[in-house]
């Protein structure tokens, strides 16, 4: 079993209620979250948008990281999240607004670098709100 981390953000409509539906998925996929952090207020990264609700939550899994990505997937998915990832000309990943957004930060000692998966999340650790809800949940 592994601690596995990830994030949750929702910027569009009863952000609030999306943050709650998720995580009640999640629920349902990993069992009872170990740890959460405080749901935080935050100014949209990398593009103009809504500001977000963002928490980062923790359970332990033993779950293969690629089923952990695609249970996640599936929650966005079934909570209407329809957009693909989408990248410039320069590889920079080009974001959206969203009702609900999950990300794996961490996943124990796991790294891996592959097209669909990267742990830990390049993007978004260096984040100063991530640093600081990561902060709230490490033992």
């Amino acid at each position: 079993m592994r601690e596995l981390y990830l994030l949750l953000g929702s910027n569009l409509g009863d952000r609030r209620s999306y943050i709650d539906e998720a995580l009640a998925a999640l629920e349902k996929v990993f069992g009872a979250p170990r740890r959460s952090s405080p749901i935080i207020e935050t100014e949209a990264c990398g593009f103009e948008g809504p500001a977000f609700l963002n928490m980062v939550t923790v359970y332990e899994s033993a779950m293969k990281p690629e089923d952990a990505l695609a249970a996640c997937k599936s929650i966005e998915r079934s909570m209407g999240r329809t957009d693909a990832p989408e990248f410039a000309p320069d590889g920079s990943r080009i974001y959206h607004d969203r009702t609900i957004d999950i990300d794996i930060l961490l996943y124990g000692d796991i790294e891996m670098d592959t097209p669909l998966l990267k742990i830990p999340h390049p993007q978004v650790l260096g984040r100063p709100f991530v640093s600081l809800l990561l902060d709230a949940v490490r033992p």
